[in-house]
């Protein structure tokens, strides 16, 4: 059986900020991150990832979801316990 190889292509940006000391050491213990780059991406990703869910949480609040008049938790229960 062959092995098969993912390639992903990951652009990289090379950024200069003028980020606090305070700040920066406060991301370091908060991620665990070895080093800054990998707390800031941390950092980042969670916060976008946080984003996304609140827009979601707002769609949702605008117009809610709804199940059909035959819904049932258990019969969906009994489903996934096949």
């Amino acid at each position: 059986m062959g092995h098969r190889i993912l390639a992903l292509k990951i652009q990289i940006m090379k950024v200069t900020a003028l980020i606090p000391d305070k700040l920066i050491e406060d991301v370091k213990k908060i991620t665990g991150g070895s080093n800054i780059t990998e707390s800031i991406i941390i950092a980042l990703s969670e916060f976008t990832s946080r984003q996304k869910v609140l827009k979601t949480i707002q769609k949702v609040k605008k117009q809610p979801l709804s199940f059909r008049d035959d819904f049932s938790a258990s019969q969906v229960r009994k489903l996934n316990r096949g």
